[in-house]
């Protein structure tokens, strides 16, 4: 099977060429990528091929983007719709949301990450949305068999989001924070993750979910910080038809959709202080009011919120309601950054491997010492999100199935070759023991200084085994004691 058959398919249309391979080339990693110029090739695209997501220019020759994402939303409804504009108009944003179904709304000029993430999530989003559908499909025709199989989805659901499914090593600092998880996980209150930009937080929110009462019901995730904070009220909390310009239907908003479930609020510190007031009013009531509606809906969800702020200092600040602080922050739980538990670095990378080897058709790829070394000795500020991307670009550049340090990017090799930052020497404090005998610790800096002496010399033992005083076979002695080489 070719490789393009396997991964998800992204269709964009934008009348510049440039516009096109810039989006291109930051997606077709992940996806395989068509594109089109304007509505009437995207339309004969979209009639051939089964696309998952369609990224689509506002203003473009003929059609506008929300125009002709309102007619694929009618013909293909499957498909995630998203806009990307230079304008900034609001009237365009709501009458895409409204009349065009749209996922998300990107202002250029976008970032590539950003665009990368959100096109990753709107693939996830729709695959998880089939899933809810079939189940509670199944569910209602209240058959045995048929709700056998939902149950049976829901077992496994439950077991691919199960708190041991959150890789880590052994004593890692995460066993401590999913020990506090699975305990809150039980009970119906509010949790507040906190913790660095890609260390997990979603991941632990779906453990959280998946492990309570509520795992029958939906997990929907907003952030909070990827639409304008002006939209946000519509988007949660729904509206009625002719509430305002564009809205010319009713729509749900996602509390609506989640009763019985949970909401996953991502970003939640980048909110505004007038929705902030809204939000926390429905915390309390324990329903809704949609916008235009002449009366609230109750709802029954769950919320876990999450942020890589400093919550209570945008409280002092006068930046975030000490109310709704205290309504969201139930129990907060801090996921550790990667720097912090680099014991985990070794689980969490062989796991990616696995997983994004097979995602690329390369599902022999393995990664070699040097190679594990090296991400062991960088310090990772962008986290599991960073390691991920620098694996599936080495499993891309490697020409055999074993990953070597070679094919990592200049940033990561020159970050564990003794760069001196803050945030490598605070990664080089946390490998260091702070309990053990006097023999553990000695060994635990015996080990980390032979690590990084090799790792500085590229792995060439000759060199490392001359600047430590060691022969080779006594260097050699070393790293087989400490498990530097297979």
């Amino acid at each position: 099977m070719n490789l393009a058959d396997t991964l998800p398919t992204v269709l964009v249309v934008d009348d510049e060429v440039r516009s096109q391979e810039a989006m291109r080339r930051t997606l077709d990693e992940d996806f395989t990528v068509y594109t089109a110029s304007d509505a009437d090739e995207a339309r004969e695209r979209l009639e051939r091929t089964d696309i998952s997501v369609i990224l689509c220019d506002q203003r473009m020759p003929g059609l506008t983007g929300v125009l002709f994402l309102k007619e694929v939303r009618e013909r293909w409804p499957d498909t995630v719709r998203i806009v990307i504009s230079g304008y900034t108009d609001s009237e365009d944003i709501i009458a895409g949301i409204n009349e065009a179904g749209i996922y998300q709304y990107i202002l250029k000029p976008w970032v590539p990450d950003h665009l990368l993430a959100t096109v990753r999530n709107a693939v996830e989003a729709q695959t998880l949305q089939r899933d809810t559908n079939r189940l509670h499909l199944e569910l209602r025709t209240s058959t045995p068999v048929l709700r056998q199989r939902a149950n049976a989805k829901l077992t496994k659901a439950r077991s691919i989001f199960d708190f041991d499914r959150i890789e880590r090593a052994p004593g890692s600092p995460l066993d401590a924070v999913c020990e506090v998880a699975v305990r809150v996980a039980r009970y119906d209150l509010s949790v507040l993750v906190l913790g660095e930009s890609g260390t997990g937080k979603e991941l632990l929110a779906r453990a959280v979910h998946y492990a309570s009462p509520r795992a029958g019901g939906a997990f929907v995730v907003e952030n909070c910080a990827a639409i304008p904070d002006t939209l946000l009220e519509s988007e949660l909390f729904g509206h009625k038809r002719g509430a305002f310009t564009g809205a010319y239907e009713d729509h749900p908003g996602l509390f609506q959709r989640a009763n019985g479930g949970t909401v996953f609020l991502d970003e939640i510190g980048e909110t505004s202080p007038a929705f902030q007031v809204r939000l926390l009013r429905v915390l309390q009531e324990r329903e809704v009011r949609p916008v235009g509606a002449a009366h609230s809906v109750p709802v029954d969800v769950r919320v876990i919120a999450a942020t890589h702020r400093d919550l209570e200092q945008r409280v002092r600040e006068g930046l975030f309601r000490e109310d709704l602080y205290y309504r969201i922050a139930g129990v907060s739980i801090t996921v550790p950054a990667l720097r912090e538990r680099a014991g985990d670095i070794a689980p969490i990378a062989r796991r990616l491997v696995q997983e994004v080897g097979a995602e690329l058709g390369r599902p022999e790829a393995t990664l070699g010492d040097e190679a594990l070394a090296c991400l062991m000795g960088y310090p990772w500020p962008g986290n599991i999100r960073e390691l991920r991307n620098e694996i599936a670009r080495a499993i891309a550049l490697s020409d055999g199935d074993v990953v070597d340090a070679s094919s990592f990017s200049l940033r990561v090799l020159h970050g564990q070759a003794g760069l001196a930052t803050a945030s490598q020497a605070g990664a080089q404090a946390a490998v260091l023991p702070r309990s053990g005998t006097l023999g553990e610790r000695l060994d635990a800096i015996e080990a980390m200084v032979l690590r990084e002496t090799l790792l500085r010399h590229r792995w060439n033992k000759t060199r490392a085994a001359t600047e430590l005083g060691l022969s080779r076979v006594g260097l050699r002695g070393k790293m087989a004691r400490f498990g530097l080489e297979g």
